[in-house]
């Protein structure tokens, strides 16, 4: 299980966070086709109606980045998430799972009904697909400005 996290609202300016989007607006470009790429770059995650948090190493100087996660307003009571990321060395370690509530807890503060999010369907999301349906979201239709594609797989929560 991974130690505890510390969660930071970010404003997108640290250049650790940048690097870190960045390696992640690389992997979604490497892997999927241009088209079927919705990761939000920097600039998209500074927009309003956007919410990122970043998540660090606990107990240690200096604080490590473990990961970034957003959620974008829809509409009233629907959330999006976006840019979850765990680093390659965090992967496994539990992180995931301390990410995922810490959003969840900040989706039901701001009274948020619900939760989509769009993933790939290609073999490298498999891992996060089986990790939202673990933690109860469920495949839906593309929502929001979203159009069918066959390289996106659309999952729903509904929160309690």
């Amino acid at each position: 299980m991974a130690s505890p996290l510390i969660f930071k609202r970010d404003p997108v300016t640290d250049p650790r966070v940048l690097a870190f989007l960045e390696e992640h607006l690389s992997d979604m470009r490497r892997i999927s086709p241009p088209e079927s790429v919705h990761a939000l770059d920097p600039e998209q995650l500074r927009a309003p109606g956007m919410y990122l948090w970043t998540a660090w190493t606990a107990g240690q100087e200096p604080q490590a980045l473990v990961a970034t996660c957003a959620l974008k307003t829809l509409d009233a009571g629907h959330l999006e998430l976006k840019s979850m990321r765990v680093g390659a060395e965090q992967r496994g370690s539990g992180a995931a799972q301390q990410v995922l509530d810490h959003v969840l807890a900040q989706a039901r503060a701001m009274r948020a009904a619900r939760i989509s999010l769009e993933t790939g369907t290609e073999a490298f999301f498999a891992p996060a697909r089986r990790f939202y349906a673990r933690n109860g979201f469920a495949h839906c239709a593309p929502f929001g400005s979203y159009q069918p594609d066959p390289n996106s797989c659309f999952m729903r929560l509904e929160l309690p």
